[in-house]
């Protein structure tokens, strides 16, 4: 964990505040909607929607820890001129539980997708491991380069990571595209907006990760990565949540209106 700048603004400490709060309403509130929605798709998407519950639920978790960090890490008072003034107060703030967070929901975001496609078996197994293990690799070959100041170590870890990150999107256009043709009529744009907002959405990652390496520094840095990320976390996983289960809900219907195989 990098020592936070000193020179931070009221308006950039809340920002950063507002974004983390949203993180925490968004996740969690998401949360509570998917497992609410079980009872209402059929068995075989049941498996797919619980995960997405998981998967917002640890997001909250952490959402939980790194705001609290956020608060602890700073005194914001009022200062002589009538304005508030924030200082940092001494105490880490410790955006490592982003990493934590990536590394368990990023594998099961992939596995949820794959799992509501409701593909052959075999195909099921390959493609959660090989997708979910590459974007364990890519979220853990990123996190030596986020805690450094240094640049050619930063872009270095980068590039290590946008290895298997290129593997997993290029998976989600192009691998599944046969497969997302299969669908039944009705949930082929479901899955083709699942794949593509995921595509979307992990690309705002890479885009933050370098903004310290493209001249941006101190306070003003922080406060755009930490809004980067937390935009982009809600997006590729509560929204993505939402179409996780637009799809399950459309194929439970067909099966129940007997127009796709249980």
């Amino acid at each position: 964990m990098a020592p936070l700048a000193q020179d931070w603004t009221y308006a950039e400490w809340s920002a950063v505040y507002n974004a983390l709060s949203f993180g925490i309403a968004g996740m969690g509130s998401a949360t509570i909607f998917f497992w609410l929605q079980l009872p209402n798709v059929t068995k075989n998407y049941r498996t797919a929607l619980t995960i997405t519950g998981i998967v917002t639920l640890i997001a909250t978790y952490h959402y939980f820890r790194i705001f609290n960090s956020w608060v602890a890490a700073f005194n914001v008072g009022l200062g002589v001129n009538g304005s508030y003034e924030v200082t940092v107060s001494g105490t880490p703030f410790n955006d490592a539980y982003r990493y934590v967070d990536w590394l368990l929901t990023v594998p099961l975001l992939l596995v949820e997708l794959i799992l509501v496609m409701k593909l052959p078996q075999k195909e099921t197994v390959c493609l959660a491991w090989t997708l979910g293990i590459a974007s364990a690799v890519m979220v853990a070959l990123g996190y030596p380069g986020e805690i450094q100041d240094d640049l050619s170590v930063r872009w270095f870890w980068w590039a290590c990571a946008m290895v298997p990150f290129v593997y997993v999107v290029g998976t989600l256009v192009v691998g599944l595209g046969a497969a997302t043709a299969k669908q039944p009529e009705g949930v082929v744009d479901l899955v083709s907006a699942a794949r593509y907002l995921t595509v979307v959405s992990w690309l705002t990652y890479p885009f933050v990760y370098i903004v310290k390496n493209i001249g941006l520094a101190g306070s003003t840095a922080t406060m755009y990565e930490q809004i980067g990320y937390s935009a982009a976390d809600v997006t590729a996983k509560a929204v993505f949540g939402v179409l996780i289960w637009a799809i399950a809900n459309a194929k439970s219907r067909l099966e129940e209106e007997g127009k796709l195989r249980a």
